[in-house]
């Protein structure tokens, strides 16, 4: 995995993903012809959010967990009404109660 981005700290963050065996989603994702993956926006209060995309007819397909590339940070995994992946990653700001 490697990030790109571009001059300034606003600009949108790259992530080039390769499989990590034959088994895995990416290789499955390749198979069939590869392109966009998934969109990945950060949101300050990751459960609020969740369950605002609960209430439009999002799925959620993975509950927060913390992920290794963003510190520890946690990140959930949903899919739209339209089959569009989404990750969520929550901001590193968030404090919680």
């Amino acid at each position: 995995m490697t990030f790109l981005q571009g001059a300034h700290v606003s600009d949108a963050l790259i992530e080039l993903v390769e499989p990590g065996g034959p088994e895995s989603p990416v290789s499955r994702f390749l198979e069939r012809g590869g392109g966009l993956h998934h969109l990945c926006y950060e949101v300050e209060d990751l459960e609020a959010h969740l369950a605002f995309c609960k209430s439009v007819g999002t799925i959620v397909i993975r509950p927060p967990v913390p992920a290794v590339a963003f510190g520890g940070r946690r990140i959930a995994w949903a899919i739209t009404k339209k089959r569009l992946l989404v990750e969520f990653l929550e901001s590193k700001d968030f404090v919680s109660d």
